[in-house]
Formats: structure tokens, sequence, C-alpha cells
């Protein structure tokens, strides 16, 4: 528990610094009483069904209001505001941005047009999640921006592997 603590205020503050609309997704209610300032985040429950259906709505939901959309998960220790940053300014000259982890699946997923294709039968959870959304991406003839490849947070050995401190 304490490192998924520490994962959340790490990525808490990371986001407080950028100028955007910032959205949070509770798995099942909303906390009114916790570091989440309701001033600074738009809270929702996420929506029910697999990774994929939960992400395919938190983006519909984004893009209601939005033009550009970009989802990043509470689970990477080395995410930084500099590389969120990077992603949205990727929007600009590219139809897609992805930050890969070194498992196979991706830290970060960003989009200037709503595309619930990207999330459907999706093997989830393994480690060609990435590169599948690579290749969906190219099979429309978008294009997509590769950040920097970063360690996501899985099991306690993940974050004992990298040294990080609570």
């Amino acid at each position: 528990m304490a490192i998924y603590k520490a994962l959340l205020e790490h990525t808490r503050k990371l986001t407080l610094p950028i100028d955007v609309t910032r959205f949070l997704f509770y798995s099942n209610k909303i906390n009114s009483k916790d570091d989440w300032s309701a001033e600074d985040f738009h809270k929702a429950v996420q929506h029910d069904g697999d990774l994929g259906d939960r992400m395919k709505a938190a983006f519909a939901k984004a893009f209601e209001k939005h033009d550009q959309v970009l989802i990043i998960g509470s689970d990477c220790a080395s995410l930084t505001t500099e590389i969120v940053n990077e992603g949205f300014a990727a929007l600009a000259n590219h139809d897609f941005v992805l930050g890969p982890a070194m498992d196979g699946g991706y830290y970060l997923l960003g989009m200037k047009k709503y595309t619930p294709a990207l999330f459907e039968d999706m093997p989830w959870s393994t480690e060609t999640v990435a590169q599948i959304t690579q290749d969906r991406i190219k099979t429309m003839d978008k294009s997509c921006f590769i950040l920097k490849e970063l360690s996501d947070i899985d099991f306690e050995e993940d974050w004992e592997k990298w040294g990080w401190e609570i």
C-alpha cells in the first residue's frame, strides 16, 4: 500500500504544474477528502470492464470538451512533468504519442482524435501491447511520436529493482 500511495503522490505532483484540464478516474468511488483537489482535477469513477474499456471511456469523456487528450498511468515512478509536456508538444505534429514501458505496455498514450479501435481486442498485461498499438496506428496511416521508454511498477520487485524510496 505504501508503494501505491507513493506512486499516486508522484503522479499528482508531476501533473500539477502542467497547464491543462486534468481528469482523475477512481476505480470505485470518488474520494472528496483526498489530496487531489477538485479545483485541480475533474473527478470521475472509471467505467466498468477491462483496462481497454476503462481507457476508452476516459478518452471519450475527455474528448467531449477537448480536441487532444493524453492519458497517463499512476504506476510510473520515473515519469516526469517534462516527459508529459513533451507528449503534449508532440501532438502538435503527430496524430498520436506513445510512452512505451519496459514490460511491453505503455505509461502514456495521447491522441488528437478519439480512436476507440486502439483498445479493442487488446491482450492487456502482455509484452506486446505497445507494439500492437503502434502497428494499429501504422495501419491507420497515422503518425505516432514515441517517447523515451520507462519502467512502470507492476510488482514490489519492480520498485525495489530501481531503488526508489517511499
